[in-house]
């Protein structure tokens, strides 16, 4: 069974202009209420083998998490694993982005769940809940690269 959720939203920026924004990862708490502290190492432009540490809050529960870019192809396509010691950690996930006629951008996001211990238990209701939110974190997505 895949352990995979995505979301897909079509945003009005041309496609620089947002990926700039989504690699800068410290913009997450603009669309993802879950991060609520973020910072990126070192501190100097987004690339393969940058950090983000994060502080996030999922079932009530404070986590570290930090991932690391692993690509990086300006504009198009980046993907990050999670280096973090969690029960639940994205193994992988990314950013896929493309030119709209209209001068916008199609955005996919993706993330791969696994569970490690307990968390093998807990994986599948991470899973729903991510997929339940995934078309909300989509126009999330939209709403604050928009309003950049």
């Amino acid at each position: 069974m895949s352990r995979q959720f995505e979301a897909t939203t079509d945003v009005g920026r041309p496609i620089d202009e947002v990926f700039a924004f989504l690699a800068d990862g410290r913009n997450d708490p603009k669309f993802s209420p879950r991060v609520q502290r973020i910072e990126r190492v070192p501190d100097a432009p987004t690339g393969v083998g940058t950090v983000f540490r994060s502080t996030v809050k999922d079932a009530g529960m404070k986590t570290a998490r930090e991932f690391r870019i692993t690509e990086f192809e300006a504009p198009r396509r980046m993907r990050w694993a999670e280096v973090s010691k969690n029960i639940v950690k994205a193994s992988q996930g990314g950013y896929d982005l493309e030119p709209l006629p209209d001068g916008g951008t199609r955005v996919r996001i993706f993330n791969v769940l696994e569970g490690h211990g307990l968390g093998k238990l807990l994986v599948g209701f991470a899973l729903a809940a991510a997929r339940k939110d995934a078309d909300a974190f989509g126009r999330r997505i939209k709403a604050a690269v928009e309003a950049s």
